[in-house]
C-alpha cells in the first residue's frame, strides 16, 4: 500500500523544517542556544497541538488498534490489534544532543546514506518485528487481500491527486479503518476546518517568508561563502547541500540497474555525504546558524501573533484539548 502523507498543520511543518535546516548547527561555545521549543507560535498553540507525551501516545495507539479491529470486523475481516511500540524508535535528549556533535556527523553525515552493513542490520531488526495479521492475510486470495487493504487503509490516491512533491490532500473519510481510527482518537484537525482556512494559509505563508527575512538572506550568503572556501561552490542554501546527496542516492535506486548500487558505490556516497555534512556543520557552527535562523523565525512569529491574535484566540477556543 502507498504511504499516507497528510497535509500537516503549520507547527508540524515548521518543526520538521527547523530540524532539517538547523540540525547539527549549534552556536559557538558560550552562546545561547535556541530550540524550536522556544517558538512563540508553538507555545501559543500548545493547548491545541498538545505536547510530546510518550505514555499518552502509546495509550492512544492502543485505542486506535482496538478501534481498527472493530471497524474491520464490521466489514467482514479479521484484524488483530498490533503492538505499535515495536515500530517506534524514540530519541531522548542525550541521543539528540549526540547527533549535534561533530563526532556524530564525522561518522554519519546527516544520516541519509546507509551502507550495505547498515541496511543488513536494519533488515535483521525488521525481521524481528511481528505482525499478528500476516497469517490471516496470507490465507486470503489476491482479490480478497486487495479488498482487505482497501478496507484497512482506503484506496490509494490517483496520479491526479498526487502533487509534484509526492504529497496529497489527506481525508480521513477515504482512508479506511486506519483513517477512521486516527480520527476517533485525534478528533477534528483545525487545518481541515474551512472556518480557519485563511489563518492556516497565513501560517504556511509565514514559514515561506522566513527564507526571505533579511537576517536569513544575509546568513545564507555567509554560509554559501563559507562552503565555497571549503571547496563546495555554488551552494545557495543548506538544503542545497543535502539535496546533492539525496539526489545521488535516488539515482542509485531509480536507475537502470535493477539490483541497485554496489557496496562500493554506497560506501563512496556515504563518505561524500560525511565530507559535505562536516563542511556544513563547521560553517553552521562558525556562523551560529541555528540561533540566527531561529531568532528571525521567532521575530516573524511574534509579529504574526500580534497581527492575528483574534483569529488565533478563536482557534484556541475551538480546538483546545482539555486535560484527560
Amino acid at each position: 500500500m502507498s504511504a499516507r502523507r497528510p497535509v500537516l498543520g503549520f507547527t508540524a511543518l515548521a518543526a520538521v523544517a527547523v530540524l532539517s535546516l538547523a540540525g547539527c548547527s549549534g552556536g559557538p561555545g558560550g552562546s545561547e542556544k535556541l530550540s524550536y521549543e522556544d517558538s512563540p507560535l508553538s507555545k501559543y498553540l500548545e493547548v491545541v497541538n498538545g505536547s510530546w507525551d510518550e505514555e499518552k501516545m502509546a495509550a492512544d495507539q492502543k485505542k486506535a488498534e482496538e478501534f481498527k479491529a472493530e471497524c474491520m470486523a464490521e466489514e467482514g475481516f479479521e484484524y488483530t490489534p498490533v503492538d505499535q511500540s515495536q515500530y517506534m524508535t524514540s530519541f531522548g535528549e542525550e541521543e539528540m544532543a549526540e547527533r549535534e556533535t561533530e563526532e556524530w556527523v564525522a561518522a554519519n553525515g546527516w544520516g541519509f546514506v546507509q551502507t550495505q552493513a547498515e541496511m543488513d542490520a536494519q533488515q535483521a531488526e525488521a525481521e524481528e518485528i511481528t505482525d499478528p495479521n500476516q497469517p490471516y492475510i496470507e490465507s486470503l486470495s489476491p482479490t480478497e487481500q486487495e479488498a482487505y487493504y482497501a478496507t484497512l487503509y482506503g484506496v490509494p490516491p490517483t496520479e491526479e491527486e498526487i502533487g509534484e512533491d509526492g504529497s496529497y490532500e489527506y481525508n480521513w473519510e477515504t482512508s479506511g479503518c486506519e483513517g477512521a481510527a486516527q480520527h476517533e482518537i485525534q478528533g477534528e484537525n483545525y487545518w481541515e476546518d474551512e472556518e480557519f482556512s485563511d489563518l492556516t494559509e497565513a501560517m504556511s505563508t509565514l514559514w515561506e517568508e522566513q527564507s526571505k527575512h533579511p537576517d536569513v538572506v544575509a546568513l545564507d550568503e555567509k554560509w554559501s561563502a563559507c562552503m565555497a572556501d571549503a571547496e563546495y561552490p555554488d551552494l545557495k542554501s543548506r538544503s542545497d547541500a543535502q539535496t546533492i546527496i539525496m539526489d545521488k542516492q535516488n539515482e542509485f535506486w531509480n536507475g537502470e540497474n535493477a539490483e541497485g548500487p554496489s557496496e562500493e558505490q554506497l560506501a563512496e556516497l556515504k563518505q561524500e555525504e560525511i565530507d559535505l555534512a562536516l563542511a556544513d556543520f563547521r560553517c553552521g557552527k562558525k556562523l551560529d546558524y541555528q540561533n540566527v535562523q531561529l531568532r528571525a523565525q521567532f521575530d516573524l512569529e511574534e509579529q504574526f501573533i500580534e497581527d492575528h491574535k483574534s483569529e488565533l484566540d478563536a482557534l484556541v477556543a475551538a480546538y483546545a484539548k482539555g486535560e484527560e
